[in-house]
């Protein structure tokens, strides 16, 4: 149902991953969840042996990226397009769907420590396990 919102609501991240969380808890809450399992393992799709539930923040950064691109692209096309660039330039940082794009575009180019961090302890337990 967020979905539909995405690029009409100006959403923080922070209120993303607060919805993320919140999920989260109601589903330890209502058992459907352990309190020490992993959580990364919510997000990880069926067929793989993850639970399949679709993390908040992926499509809103995918939704965001899709609207900037498509402005990009097809301003000079349609006067109406040209109208929404024309507005998204004038507006502030925080409310520009092209700027946050730039944001989300600069945040995935980023190599992730967490990830590497976690890649490393996997390494580990895989070499401690064939030692």
């Amino acid at each position: 149902m967020l979905r539909y919102s995405f690029g009409a609501i100006n959403w923080r991240t922070e209120e993303i991953k607060k919805i993320d969380r919140k999920t989260r808890k109601m589903l330890t809450m209502y058992k459907m969840h352990q309190p020490k399992a992993d959580i990364d393992r919510l997000y990880v799709k069926r067929k793989e042996g993850g639970r399949g539930l679709v993390q908040t923040e992926a499509p809103y950064k995918a939704a965001i990226i899709n609207i900037a691109e498509y402005l990009n692209t097809n301003y000079k096309e349609d006067q109406f397009i040209n109208v929404v660039k024309s507005h998204e330039s004038t507006q502030p940082n925080i409310n520009s769907i092209i700027k946050i794009k730039e944001n989300i575009t600069g945040e995935l180019s980023q190599p992730h420590e967490k990830s590497d961090a976690k890649q490393d302890g996997i390494q580990q337990r895989e070499d401690w396990k064939s030692a």
